[in-house]
């Protein structure tokens, strides 16, 4: 029942994100196994606030749908397939 439970709250942290029309956007641009910095997720949207685009992609992180990878001075972020297909299979279509 506990991971029931576990599995429940992290499935609202998931649609909770995927429910703002932005992050649903970045989600689904890198879908195609695709790994974009900010700056590319920002060109590619053409989003003009960073610190925005910084929310969404923190609040994506946050629930596991994005996994972040340093390299250098650059964050690049692609999806988590694992996650996206447990709670959202038809961002993978």
């Amino acid at each position: 029942m506990v991971e029931d439970l576990e599995d429940i709250r992290q499935a609202v942290k998931v649609y909770k994100a995927l429910g703002e029309p932005t992050r649903l956007k970045i989600v689904r641009l890198l879908t195609d196994d695709r790994s974009l910095c900010c700056i590319d997720i920002g060109s590619e949207l053409q989003m003009v606030a960073g610190s925005t685009l910084s929310h969404h992609l923190k609040q994506l992180t946050d629930c596991g749908i994005l996994n972040p990878r340093k390299e250098g001075t650059y964050i690049y972020y692609s999806v988590n397939r694992e996650v996206v297909q447990k709670y959202a299979p038809y961002l993978m279509q």
